[in-house]
């Protein structure tokens, strides 16, 4: 969906940023123009970058924790 339609973001573009490391909605706003005419999208795109990174966060954490687990099941069988 478009979340920003003064510069046509979509949801989409927002989560691929938070997937190459941007975090913040200065960074939205800088990188790729998130609310920078009319404001109108601030709310929604605000949304988009909390929610993707929270569960980009618990999947970091899903996956820190098999490796963590495969590890210790490693150690003890040596």
């Amino acid at each position: 969906m478009i979340v920003c339609v003064c510069n046509n973001i979509s949801d989409r573009e927002i989560r691929q940023a938070v997937d190459l490391g941007l975090s913040t909605m200065a960074e939205l706003r800088r990188d790729l123009g998130v609310a920078t005419c009319c404001g109108k999208c601030h709310t929604c795109a605000r949304e988009v970058l909390s929610t993707h990174l929270d569960a980009t966060m618990g999947a970091t954490a899903a996956l820190r924790e098999t490796v963590i687990s495969r590890t210790e099941v490693a150690a003890f069988s040596n």
